[in-house]
């Protein structure tokens, strides 16, 4: 008995149609309706992905075996398939979709990978460096709306990168650094007092850095500092700091670098000295009203 292969040209894709539909069905079972969208969407595309390219059985092996080691990789301060996510574009892209805000508002960016919950609170310029060596960064500024009206009673859930460009999670370290809450006051100003933050390159010794490194992409980020901000009333919103002439602002890994959010530092000197003694970072927020953007959604 001989088995004879029938060439690709000659086979009707009747069966492998089928299949996607009876998937496509069966999700649309689930209870909730828009899980129900979610999933459908979901198995709908990925067929079709694996359609389009003629994915062979090794490949699908691969990307399974990806998905567990990034998974496996994943804690609670490290979140490998966020920083999937933001290499491959898909959380800028959640994050301008969800936040088309008024040109006068500050621009949202990404969280990335390193926010965690829980850091301590600071009084107004209180240090969230804890004497780590580095150049003194102050960050003054003022919460407001969009008519220019005081936010006060803000809280601002900060984090950044150390001197070295490494955050704790990456290091063999139990301590919280380089991260706080701070609180605008009932005319809105705030000040934090930190080290001034270094670009850095993504982590690459997981998935994500191995599937980087098999490409032309270089795999840094700019200097900055993370804003998480969210006030009742408002529309909740993740910024960043950027520092004006850092490097790879122009080509930031995560696609995170919104013009609107870089700034110049000035550097100040305490009289007699003629060292720098610290420098001084604008961080304006402006934040946009939450009933209003459920109007402009509805």
């Amino acid at each position: 008995m001989h088995l004879q292969l029938v060439p690709d040209d000659d086979i009707d894709d009747d069966i492998d149609k089928d299949i996607t539909e009876r998937a496509v069905a069966r999700c649309g079972t689930t209870h909730d309706p828009r899980l129900a969208e979610l999933m459908q969407a979901v198995v709908r595309n990925l067929h079709n992905f694996a359609r389009e390219v003629r994915l062979t059985e090794p490949e699908w092996m691969a990307a399974m075996q990806w998905l567990a080691r990034t998974g496996r990789i994943s804690d609670h301060t490290r979140a490998e398939f966020i920083l999937a996510s933001d290499v491959l574009g898909l959380s800028m892209l959640v994050v301008d979709m969800n936040h088309r805000l008024d040109p006068g508002a500050t621009p949202a960016t990404v969280l990335g990978p390193f926010h965690i919950a829980g850091s301590p609170e600071l009084a107004y310029g209180g240090d969230m460096s804890d004497g780590l060596p580095g150049v003194p960064l102050f960050v003054t500024g003022m919460v407001r709306d969009l008519d220019g009206d005081a936010v006060g009673g803000a809280v601002l859930d900060v984090w950044q990168a150390d001197p070295e460009g490494t955050y704790e999670s990456q290091l063999d370290v139990n301590e919280t650094r380089l991260r706080a809450k701070y609180t605008s006051k009932p005319d809105g100003a705030y000040c934090l007092r930190t080290v001034a933050p270094r670009g850095y390159t993504i982590p690459m010794d997981g998935p994500v850095g191995e599937l980087i490194s098999h490409t032309d992409i270089r795999p840094f980020r700019p200097a900055h500092i993370h804003f998480l901000i969210d006030v009742p009333g408002y529309e909740p919103l993740t910024t960043h700091l950027f520092q004006k002439g850092a490097k790879y602002l122009d080509s930031d890994v995560v696609f995170g670098t919104k013009g609107g959010r870089v700034r110049a530092a000035r550097a100040g000197s305490r009289p007699g000295r003629g060292h720098v003694e610290r420098a001084v970072a604008p961080g304006d927020v402006r934040l946009h009203p939450a009933a209003e953007l459920l109007t402009r959604r509805t």
